[in-house]
């Protein structure tokens, strides 16, 4: 039960001071504190917290302050009533995205650096590529992807395709990248495979309008940089080494490259 409280938001001290409470039914700070083993002033201040959430409820006898949980219904109207505010703020922040993409774009030419950290950095990362207003130029390890946010994908690229993004993709040549590309037209997709004996690698780089991402999928960071310039010239090394992985295709008698059609 604990651990159903804290996915709905209870801190672990917070879910020990409110079932302790909830098995002694009203208590003194000190009697919870005592079954919740937590030191008196740390209940006493997780009891006023619930108590502003309505969760818990005070008396007094004896100017003894006592506690008591509230009917485990006022638990469920309480998420409601945090899901009903959540979902007000997800509007107000709708509202405000233009003005807020306005100021965004007012910054001008000058180059900026974003560094995000963690599966969530990544995310975010990733989340940036669906803006883009052009063939997304990639060089990218499938497997070291699936691994490091197993749960993001194939729906990111579903995304993708509904947003009529395409993609070009340099990969390693291994298993998972031959049965990705299989994907390739339902997922807009063109790829070509580099022997992975020699050209392995498990950083990403996408480029893309303005952008270019650096992902370290193993140490989990991305590095987002905006730069006209910068954007530029690793396009035009995205096509050396477009040019030179068809030449290794040809040169091996392969048959790795997939197109969209």
């Amino acid at each position: 039960m604990k651990q159903q409280l804290e996915k709905l938001g209870f801190s672990p001290k917070e879910s020990d001071v409110y079932l302790a409470l909830l098995e002694l039914g009203t208590a003194a700070v000190s009697d919870v504190a005592k079954r919740a083993n937590i030191n008196r002033s740390t209940t006493y201040i997780i009891l006023d917290s619930l108590a502003e959430r309505g969760l818990v409820s005070t008396s007094e006898n004896q100017n003894i302050k006592f506690f008591s949980v509230t009917p485990p219904e006022r638990l469920l109207q309480y998420m409601q009533d945090l899901v009903k505010k959540n979902t007000e703020l997800v509007g107000l922040a709708h509202n405000l995205l233009p003005e807020l993409k306005s100021l965004y774009i007012g910054v001008g030419p000058k180059p900026r650096v974003q560094f995000f950290e963690g599966t969530e950095g990544l995310k975010t990362a990733y989340e940036d590529t669906l803006t883009s207003k052009e063939t997304i130029r990639a060089y990218a390890s499938i497997e070291n992807m699936h691994k490091a946010i197993p749960s993001y994908f194939p729906e990111y690229y579903q995304r993708r395709t509904k947003q009529n993004i395409a993609i070009r993709a340099i990969f390693p040549d291994t298993v998972e990248a031959r049965e990705r590309i299989k994907h390739n037209k339902e997922e807009s997709r063109e790829s070509l495979l580099v022997p992975s004996d020699k050209y392995a690698f498990s950083p990403e780089i996408n480029i893309y309008d303005n952008k270019i991402v650096f992902m370290s999928l193993v140490e989990k960071f991305a590095l987002v940089v905006e730069s006209q310039e910068l954007a530029d010239a690793l396009k035009k090394v995205f096509e050396l080494s477009w040019a030179e992985a068809k030449n290794l295709n040809k040169k091996h008698g392969s048959k790795n490259k997939q197109k969209t059609g």
